[in-house]
């Protein structure tokens, strides 16, 4: 019997103190499955960042933006993905330090996902709600200092949790062999209201501001279509492409804003109404849309789908390829 109970320890040397291995929340090709999901989000979030880092045409505020949640998104499939899988599904060999460590990592990850996400939605808001002065408000240099500053907060976001690491090893648990985070209730209220009321509350505010003006440069440009002057016909060929961007960057913040609710009600629902099937699934939902976004770029950016194939073909080491006409 003891020889059993010591086959189900992580530590069988240390009885009294070791985890019990966990039991998987999956079947096998289920983890398998996310394992590949991991790969494909690393692969496609690569892509992108390459896309936008090569051409000199994508060198715009927008997509310096994407640029942003790509690198983001591309550590979501790197690291958090593949660690949470190993935390899931097997005892923890790491320790302790390692696993306040990830902990710091992960929230300097989502948090700056979260933030691009918020910045996206200040980039329409100002082309849509002030195309006359969107180019001299919204430059480059000025989208970057703003990404530089998203990561900067995401880091020191998490020094919060620097007064938390351990100072004995398995003082994060009443075991070893387990990476479980512990934060007082306090810290869990500051992240419920600064990662996701505030955020999501600005983002739904623009773009429901977006969407107001949106509607109104449509009606305006239905009852001008007869016009005739070059000047007009170039405005409106202009609104109407703020527009379809506008519609397509609604559509990566909708898709955002699905994949995080569920993570988020489980920490406001609380312990008690935890199921760890249910947990994980929310958690890996959010990281799952670190996969979607360049799917969702796939569909509604030519630009990406060119740039790709020009990547696969390995013309981008061409002479001057950098020069390509993406648009």
């Amino acid at each position: 019997m003891e020889v059993e109970d010591g086959a189900q320890l992580c530590f069988p040397q240390f009885p009294n103190t070791s985890c019990r291995k966990p039991l998987s929340p999956w079947p096998q090709t289920v983890t398998i499955m996310l394992y590949s999901i991991s790969l494909i989000t690393v692969a496609l979030n690569l892509l992108i960042i390459i896309s936008i880092s090569h051409f000199r045409q994508l060198h715009t505020p927008t997509n310096i933006l994407l640029l942003s949640l790509a690198v983001s998104d591309l550590l979501v499939g790197l690291l958090l993905m593949p660690v949470e899988v190993l935390r899931k599904t097997s005892c923890w060999f790491l320790g302790d330090f390692v696993c306040a460590t990830y902990i710091c990592v992960s929230t300097i990850i989502t948090v700056s996902s979260i933030g691009d996400i918020v910045l996206i939605s200040v980039d329409r808001y100002v082309a849509i709600c002030d195309p006359m002065h969107y180019t001299t408000k919204v430059t480059v240099r000025r989208v970057q200092l703003c990404v530089y500053l998203c990561w900067l907060c995401s880091v020191s976001y998490s020094f919060l949790f620097l007064k938390d690491l351990p100072t004995q090893p398995g003082s994060y648990t009443s075991c070893y062999g387990a990476c479980v985070f512990f934060v007082d209730n306090n810290l869990v209220t500051v992240e419920l209201v600064l990662i996701f009321f505030l955020p999501v509350t600005v983002i739904v505010a623009l773009y429901l501001r977006i969407f107001a003006v949106a509607v109104s440069q449509a009606r305006a440009m239905r009852s001008h279509i007869t016009a005739v002057t070059l000047q007009h016909s170039v405005t409106l060929k202009a609104k109407k492409s703020e527009l379809k961007a506008a519609r397509k960057l609604g559509v990566l913040v909708v898709v955002f804003l699905m994949c995080l609710g569920p993570c988020y009600g489980f920490i406001i629902a609380g312990d008690n109404l935890i199921i760890a099937f249910s947990a994980s699934f929310a958690v890996f939902l959010y990281y799952f849309n670190s996969c979607l976004n360049p799917v969702i770029y796939a569909l509604f950016y030519p630009w990406f789908r060119k740039s790709v194939k020009l990547i696969v073909t390995l013309q981008i080491l061409q002479p001057g390829s950098s020069e390509t006409n993406m648009l």
